[in-house]
């Protein structure tokens, strides 16, 4: 009867259930993906192996001996000759009585081992082999091999002798030690931005974090070329922090989280899943990524249990990527997501409020006073620039702007902290200077503006890009910081707002994870762009940036 063949992707698995609990053996633990059958009798083993195809038998090593006595020669010969396992039996009189095939295969050192470690089995049992127990060992290395080596008591009474399985765990082995290496290289990953953190800005850090991502990923992973996209919770969008061998087409494409519609890289990102794309040209989700790229292997960036991007391999050969590879992936993007989330981490932190009272004064006056500027903006800028009633409205709301701002100083005992020192004390610089602080991060806008309010500054706060051109409209200020990537409008439509009102007030743009995605910053600087300030920042760096920005002006 002609043996049926196994599937082209599913490996097929002979269990001998003797000798092994049925309730919870190798037959449960390997499906799936593997097919697995089961023999109870070394007849129905030999049955089973002169009719179909199978690639590995599972048998308890007792059983195996015991099968070995009770089978006919002919017959335990013939199942032992067909495992892809080696199997040697060793008499402590006679030596190696018997090896099957894949023993015979492996070059003489193996053999030297195996039996080696059968004479020092049978010297441990002493004389009472019958009921020596079963032992594991690891030989390694043997011939650039590592072999995993199971010995068991052959039941006779008339000798002293033991079965020996043998079984190749090479690349178990380097699977293992390629694992570690990878954690290794992922903690160094976080240990590296931590340790930096006091010393270099976001755009140093970045530097360093892509080159040690190039390195890692070609020399553990042999991954050349890699995009990483962060998730932006309020857009959905996945925006490029981190490329290497991409086309700037590639890197600027538009991508959302989504399962449909969004290539591979919108799919994991909305499904949290790893994905694996054999072949570019055949798989509908594929987007352009790498110009010659063949197939490509998609991991989720995850903290915290929540993806919060993208990590995308690709590969000029196709079916380059096995499923080994998503594991090791997945490992390095675990890494990943902690070393991005650091560097999105303010330098600057924020004490609290000298108490519950000022806290609720602070709360309850804040929104009021912000109802009255947003009126006022909205009554100016309805006016004709040359309107009496426009430069009243306007001097009314400078009147109201620091009215408020000494509310706030107030209610507020201290300031900012962290690793810069309190900065309570006015610069002449700043001092009576209107400055428009546009970020749609809170704790960023008000950072920056209570840094500046100390140093005597009057600031006024734009949540998004369509609040800071308005304001831009309505009101005269002597410098703008502006975070590129807000809501409605970008850094650069800010600056070009900023300009056409008034040519030279100076505008510095903020961003994080060095990533500009309408070339605001080079667009900008070509028009006279005063600074750029990279997130997270300390606050000595922010003083820097805003009197190298105000001195031009001031030396006028």
């Amino acid at each position: 009867m002609p043996a049926t063949p196994a599937s082209q992707n599913t490996r097929r698995v002979l269990v001998l259930s003797a000798g092994i609990d049925a309730g919870g053996g190798p037959a449960e633990w390997l499906r799936p993906p593997l097919e697995v059958r089961t023999a109870r009798t070394a007849d129905e083993l030999l049955t089973i192996l002169r009719r179909e195809e199978i690639d590995l038998v599972v048998a308890d090593a007792g059983a195996l001996g015991s099968m070995l006595q009770a089978a006919e020669p002919w017959r335990g010969a013939a199942i032992l000759e067909q495992l892809d396992q080696g199997v040697c039996v060793f008499d402590a009189e006679e030596g190696v009585v018997w090896t099957n095939a894949t023993l015979r295969a492996e070059p003489p050192a193996v053999m030297e081992a195996v039996r080696g470690a059968c004479a020092q089995y049978l010297a441990r049992a002493d004389s009472d082999v019958a009921h020596a127990p079963p032992r594991h060992e690891t030989l390694s290395p043997v011939h650039d091999k590592t072999f995993e080596i199971i010995l068991a008591p052959l039941f006779d009474s008339r000798r002293r002798a033991t079965v020996a399985l043998l079984r190749d765990i090479t690349s178990v082995r380097r699977t293992q030690e390629r694992m570690a290496a990878i954690d290794a290289a992922g903690r160094a990953l976080v240990e590296l931005d931590a340790e930096a953190l006091p010393e270099m800005d976001v755009g140093e850090r970045l530097v360093l974090l892509q080159d040690r991502i190039v390195r890692f990923s070609h020399d553990l992973l042999n991954f050349d070329h890699f995009a990483i996209r962060i998730l932006d919770r309020k857009t959905n969008k996945l925006e490029t922090a981190l490329a290497s061998g991409f086309s700037e087409q590639a890197k600027s494409l538009e991508i959302f989280a989504s399962e449909r519609g969004q290539g591979i890289t919108g799919y994991v990102a909305a499904t949290g899943k790893s994905y694996i794309c054999d072949d570019v040209a055949g798989d509908p989700r594929y987007l352009p990524g790498l110009e010659s790229a063949r197939s490509s292997l998609t991991v989720p960036l995850i903290l915290n249990d929540e993806v919060i991007g993208t990590f995308n391999v690709e590969s000029e050969k196709p079916a380059a990527f096995t499923d080994e590879d998503r594991q090791f992936a997945e490992i390095l993007a675990r890494y990943l997501a902690i070393a991005l989330h650091i560097l999105r981490l303010l330098v600057v932190e924020r004490r609290s409020t000298s108490g519950q009272i000022a806290a609720s004064v602070d709360a309850e006056i804040a929104e009021p006073m912000r109802d009255v500027v947003t009126q006022l903006t909205a009554l100016i800028a309805a006016q004709a620039a040359d309107s009496p009633l426009r430069a009243q409205l306007q001097a009314v709301l400078a009147k109201v702007e620091r009215l408020d701002a000494g509310i706030h100083a107030v209610t507020r005992s201290t300031g900012v902290s962290g690793l810069a020192p309190e900065v309570s004390e006015h610069d002449p610089l700043l001092a009576d200077k209107r400055v428009l602080v546009a970020d749609d991060e809170d704790i960023i806008r008000e950072t920056i503006a209570d840094v500046l309010s100390r140093k005597g500054a009057i600031t006024v706060p734009a949540k998004d890009g369509n609040e800071a051109v308005a304001l831009l409209a309505a009101q005269r200020f002597d410098l703008v910081l502006s975070d590129i990537k807000m809501p409605n409008k970008n850094g650069y439509e800010v600056f070009a707002a900023a300009r056409a009102g008034r040519t030279e007030c100076p505008v510095i743009l903020i961003t994080g994870f060095g990533y500009d995605p309408n070339h605001s910053i080079v667009r900008a600087s070509r028009e006279g762009l005063a600074g750029v300030l990279f997130k997270p920042f300390k606050v000595a760096q922010l003083l820097e940036s805003v009197r190298q920005a105000l001195a031009p002006a001031a030396s006028k």
